[in-house]
């Protein structure tokens, strides 16, 4: 051993060695990099544009992230970086078209079409942006339907879809009651997901994809049993633990007050809400309901209180501020969430997080972090079965003690379902996808 061959190798080995271990180690501890399309971004508001902005923060907490938006959302979204310096490592981008290319689209009229064209647009900066930074992880965060654009490019990446849903749809017992284009609505609806097996974009987002997050089970269950093996059921939103920081349990009242959120789309169930009401007040009267949100099937829903004579007990306010939806949240007794699919999860976690019963439709989705300890959660049969166990849901929870037990358990559980405990999933889940 002392010979000089030794003398001289022996040192270089141990060098080597120890080059190799700390080169292991910088690897272990640099961030995934990860590139994200996310149509809807941006603070201080709810719905898909919130849980695109969630999903961002508690991402770029795990990962370095280039970040794509709509050049629309640069106004909100920099203010917000600048006083919370600690998120400062996302590297973000924008694109939209110039105001007067895109004149036709306002709000939600033309979102799809707007959409589509955004994504073949920003499909160059999706590609520049990933080869000059060596990104290999392209994630399509938001809009997550399943039968909408994705970029050609990042598809060829290791690629994460969703949480994706838009093949959910209303069985014909429940539409066969809504307005007549509304009804027109679901019956096209329903056509098209039976025809998603035949759909190319379709079915190549499903072979290209590495990763399914979906939202339901019933847009799981389109998922050709080819790629079934890449999906997993995962909800977009979670509980925001600090919404109410200051929120105390109200005392007895004398009236219950329920109150149910969202855009007011057939399909999410207000009908089904007036009806149990109408039924729940014959037994007691001491009942409102506060209808929030605007939409298309806004007269409908009003014509319904009108005839059914619950002008008293039902109150419409269309749109309001994100204060006075803070306001309302703090102030309501019971959460009702009627959406027939996925839909208005935001306000679901919300009444989890002030500690609020929820009554809801089980959508095989975000249902799954709700128990029967904390939330009414009934099965979506036929019509006649929801408007019933709504009205006995609303009547069993207009005792106070039973509200305030539920409650706690509700805030107990929010622990477990905020976006910081969502975000660590999150991690879990692209990590070991990407390493396996």
């Amino acid at each position: 051993m002392n010979s000089p061959f030794f003398s001289i190798i022996i040192p270089v080995y141990n060098r080597l060695s120890h080059e190799m271990m700390l080169s292991t180690k910088r690897t272990e501890q640099e961030k995934l990099k990860i590139f994200v399309s996310a149509y809807a971004c941006e603070p201080h508001l709810g719905s898909e544009i919130g849980v695109g902005w969630h999903w961002v923060l508690e991402m770029s907490k795990y990962f370095e992230l280039w970040v794509l938006t709509r050049e629309s959302n640069r106004h909100t979204i920099e203010p917000w970086i600048d006083k919370h310096p600690v998120y400062k490592n996302i590297h973000w981008l924008y694109y939209d078209w110039p105001k007067w290319a895109r004149f036709w689209k306002k709000g939600l009229r033309g979102v799809r079409t707007y959409y589509n064209i955004w994504q073949v647009c920003t499909n160059h900066i999706v590609k520049k942006t990933m080869q000059e930074n060596d990104i290999r992880i392209f994630h399509h965060l938001t809009y997550g339907n399943a039968l909408w654009k994705v970029s050609s490019y990042g598809q060829k990446q290791f690629f994460i879809w969703g949480p994706i849903g838009g093949l959910e749809t209303i069985p014909e017992e429940f539409c066969k009651h809504y307005g007549k284009k509304s009804y027109i609505i679901e019956r096209i609806r329903r056509q098209i997901a039976s025809l998603s097996k035949w759909n190319m974009g379709f079915k190549k987002r499903c072979k290209n994809a590495n990763l399914i997050l979906c939202k339901t089970d019933f847009t799981r269950q389109y998922i050709p049993s080819a790629y079934a093996n890449k999906t997993i059921i995962f909800t977009d939103v979670a509980a925001e633990a600090t919404l109410y920081p200051c929120h105390k349990q109200t005392g007895k009242k004398d009236v219950t007050e329920y109150v149910t959120i969202g855009r007011l789309d057939a399909w999410r169930g207000f009908d089904l809400i007036i009806e149990a009401t109408h039924a729940a007040v014959k037994q007691n009267d001491q009942i409102h309901v506060t209808i929030v949100g605007e939409g298309y099937d806004k007269e409908r829903l009003e014509r319904m209180v009108k005839d059914r004579g619950l002008g008293k007990y039902i109150s419409l306010t269309g749109k309001i501020s994100m204060e006075k939806y803070k306001t309302l949240m703090a102030d309501a007794d019971v959460v009702i969430n009627a959406a027939l699919k996925e839909g208005a999860v935001t306000v679901s976690f919300d009444a989890m997080a002030l500690g609020k019963p929820l009554i809801c439709i089980d959508t095989t989705g975000y249902t799954r972090y709700f128990t029967h300890d904390y939330a009414i959660i009934i099965p979506r049969k036929g019509r006649d079965f929801v408007i019933d166990h709504i009205t006995k849901g609303m009547l069993r929870l207009t005792d106070v003690e039973t509200r305030k037990m539920m409650g706690k358990k509700a805030q107990d559980a929010s622990a477990t379902c905020c976006w910081e405990h969502h975000g660590a999933e999150i991690k879990d889940v692209i990590t070991r996808a990407y390493r396996s």
